[in-house]
């Protein structure tokens, strides 16, 4: 064993230990839709003398935690997102309808003198003037007019508030007031003002209102003397308040008035089944796919494959455990990447493998060591490129994403860095001490690398010439490209509430409710314009458009006549200006996905080929979401991961072609470019079919297990490999021979040659790790 095998072996222990420690100490942290609970989205909106900015809204967000801590909510977590938007997280609450009422208000308490009624006026909710003054006209608690005097104290001024039931009075339920010292002055004098004028007039009430709306105007009691006033501590405020409207009243008056209104532009509720069953289907889902890639590697590398199971295993132990300790929250979509990544982890050793292969081909008697260490050193270019490529993605999904798309940005690119470590140090430990056994390296057969795979011995044999005339190549992919934009203009794209605003909810009956029978419940109930769907295993999916916590409690009862026990499974609402900011945001993303893959391969290849892997990586987004809009698929969060991962996929498999094309050439600078490119592809077919295997694998896996919540980022994922493998091959490679063609730029430098010589000879002087130096 040498050194640096030994360095390897130490580390891998290393890692797998503090791994392995990790993962038995300490537990995931869980998104809200695998936990159960509901978030909520709050805008904050400017006033007239207030600006909404990020000073105001953290200001807002405390009031808001005080509110919420009041209600007795299990570990909230309140966060700014931005400038103006606050993100708030209930765990376990899945009837927000209260929260929602009391976050949601503004709570500006104010105290008023009663200067007479007012106009004549239906009773609203809006404030309105006199038509003779600028005094405000607000209507009672009986719909009776009355001109308010200029606010006298604010809520800020109220140290206390509490609710409690006056049964000796026969008030009920009451909210008591207590203010600080400067505001119970002011009080007293208030009261004192509107005891001078006698009983029964209105002058002699006081009026409290709270977000323009009269709550209670009480006259001053008669015992109350002109100028006397009333103290602090005697304040009460009656309103034939219910138990729960004096709780709430007295919570908000104690929490005090929000700097700033704020709006719900996006609430999300999941039930704790629908999480506890994506957890299970994602981890059987992992299994049986991981299971299968295993089964699959070892069958066509053997022994070396073999080996590199062990290494996925511990592969997602060191993933699993980074994302415990970095303490990652693991969403819905970061689940299906963690999954996702396993069945990709086997990339970098495959592309190791048949560069083996290749070196034993070249030279049968190398010893096996030396084509292993040849085989990693060569695949390094292409590994790092295809790594760099998806993390890519990983990052744009995260800054660009939004909500739990963020987290399988996350999942996602901790997968591609525990992914190269488990092969390039893992893997490589445990091959090389393998390959130093004189059984491993006399047993060809045994090792899965000393002999050529099937595949390409009979790629070999064939020699199909693939570009002799690689314009009809382009030609089918343009025929499906034009299949896929038909779907899209004939069927049309079906954006997701997540995009166009509205609100989705899906139920779950205890007794079966079909579609139309559900359909004309709704419609009874006044909801003529919701879209009822099936979801899952007979749930009911119903679409509607503007639609508040009460119109939801409603059409839950009206399904609840037919279906009985109707609980609610997922709930999404969306505000319009939201849902046209994240369809924005969607295509912003794809553009600059776009645009940064393309400055990529830019600097690490030619033009030519960097346009042609961009060319060959918009085809597989546009047959992608035309395959969604032939099947009537919804296109949402979810699918735009699914999507971005589709490009990092693409340009992965482009860029392993492009980097052997590239070496070939420099190496045979004289030899026609089609020809090249035909070897180039011949060569890395092998690793492209059995890298996609690994990931279909999964992938097929989550789509029979993971149910309707991941079966679409599936086959978004299936359908993206399946065409992004076609496209490497037969668009990306006849588009750099188009480019080529009119380009007439000169073959890459050979190796060794041009920039960088000196250290490219110095590597190819580097001796094999078992020559001693002698020569005979």
């Amino acid at each position: 064993m040498t050194r640096a095998t030994a360095v390897r072996a130490v580390l891998a222990v290393a890692v797998l230990l503090a791994s392995v420690f990790i993962t038995l100490t300490m537990s995931p942290r869980l998104g809200l839709d695998l936990q159960g609970g509901t978030r909520i989205v709050l805008q904050a909106r400017d006033t007239a003398t207030v600006e909404a900015d990020r000073e105001t809204t953290d200001r807002t967000l405390e009031v808001l935690r005080q509110r919420i801590d009041s209600l007795g909510v299990s570990e909230p977590t309140l966060t700014r997102s931005g400038e103006d938007r606050i993100i708030v997280e209930l765990p376990d609450v899945q009837d927000p309808r209260q929260v929602a009422e009391v976050i949601g208000r503004t709570a500006q308490l104010t105290f008023h003198a009663v200067e007479g009624p007012g106009a004549d006026q239906p009773e609203e909710k809006t404030p309105d003037t006199d038509p003779d003054s600028d005094r405000p006209t607000l209507p009672d608690e009986q719909g009776r007019s009355l001109a308010l005097g200029e606010p006298r104290l604010s809520g800020a001024g109220v140290e206390d508030a509490k609710a409690a039931f006056d049964a000796q009075g026969g008030a009920g339920w009451t909210v008591s007031l207590e203010f600080r010292k400067g505001a119970g002055q002011d009080w007293k004098k208030l009261t004192g003002e509107a005891a001078c004028h006698p009983a029964g007039d209105d002058r002699r009430r006081v009026a409290i209102v709270l977000d323009e709306k009269v709550i209670s105007s009480p006259q001053v009691d008669p015992s109350v003397g002109c100028r006397a006033g009333l103290p602090s501590g005697a304040t009460q405020i009656t309103g034939s308040f219910s138990a729960d409207e004096a709780r709430d009243l007295a919570l908000l008056i104690k929490g005090g008035a929000l700097p700033v209104p704020v709006e719900i532009v996006e609430q999300r509720t999941v039930g704790p089944t629908l999480g506890a069953a994506a957890i299970d289907a994602s981890a059987q889902a992992a299994l049986i796919g991981a299971a299968a890639t295993a089964l699959f590697i070892t069958v066509v590398y053997r022994l070396f494959g073999a080996l590199a199971a062990v290494a996925l295993g511990a592969y997602g132990v060191i993933s699993y455990a980074a994302l415990v300790a970095l303490g990652v929250t693991l969403t819905l979509p970061g689940l299906a990447g963690f999954v996702l990544a396993i069945g990709m982890a086997v990339d970098a050793n495959v592309l190791v493998f048949e560069r083996a292969r290749e070196e034993c081909a070249d030279r049968p008697t190398r010893s096996l060591r030396s084509a292993l260490t040849t085989g990693f050193q060569k695949a390094w270019s292409a590994v790092a490129d295809s790594n760099a490529t998806t993390l890519i993605a990983a990052g744009l999904l995260f800054f660009l994403g939004s909500g739990p798309v963020k987290g399988f940005g996350v999942t996602l690119a901790i997968g591609v860095v525990a992914s190269m470590f488990s092969a390039l140090v893992i893997a490589r430990a445990l091959t090389e001490i393998a390959a130093n056994s004189r059984f491993v390296s006399d047993y060809r057969g045994v090792n899965g690398i000393a002999r050529p795979g099937a595949v390409r011995t009979w790629l070999v044999r064939k020699d199909p010439q693939l570009f002799r005339k690689s314009a009809r190549w382009l030609v089918v992919s343009a025929a499906l490209v034009v299949v896929a934009v038909a779907g899209i203009v004939v069927r049309g794209v079906d954006l997701g509430v997540e995009f166009t605003g509205g609100r989705l909810v899906e139920y779950s009956t205890s007794r079966p409710v079909d579609v139309e029978t559900a359909r004309d419940s709704i419609a009874a109930a006044g909801f003529g314009d919701a879209e009822v769907t099936t979801a899952g295993d007979g749930d009911l999916s119903v679409r509607t458009g503007k639609l508040d916590n009460d119109g939801e409690h409603a059409l839950r009862a009206a399904l609840a006549e037919e279906g009985g026990e109707t609980t609610k499974v997922r709930d999404e609402l969306i505000g319009p200006s939201l849902g046209d900011e994240l369809r924005r945001n969607a295509l912003i993303a794809l553009g600059v996905a776009v645009a940064v893959q393309l400055a990529y391969l830019a600097v690490r290849f030619r033009w030519t080929f960097a346009v042609a892997s961009v060319v060959a990586m918009v085809h597989d987004v546009i047959l992608v979401v035309g395959a969604f809009a032939w099947l009537g698929r919804p296109v949402d969060g979810i699918f735009l991961a699914a999507l971005l991962t589709v490009i990092g996929y693409s340009v992965n498999d482009s860029v392993v072609v492009f980097d052997r094309v590239r070496e070939l050439w420099g190496a045979n600078r004289r030899t026609p470019l089609d020809t090249i490119a035909r070897r180039a592809v011949l060569q890395t077919v092998p690793r492209t079919v059995n890298t996609g295997m690994g990931a279909l694998f999964i992938l097929a896996a989550l789509a029979v297990l993971g149910g309707d919540s991941l079966a679409d980022f599936a086959l978004a994922l299936l359908i993206g490999i399946v065409v992004g493998t076609w496209s490497s091959v037969f668009t990306a490679v006849p588009g750099a021979l188009a480019l080529e063609r009119s380009a007439k730029a000169p073959p890459p430098p050979a190796p060794g040659k041009g920039k960088g010589a000196p250290r490219g000879k110095a590597r190819a002087a580097r001796r094999d790790p078992l020559d001693n130096g002698a020569r005979v």
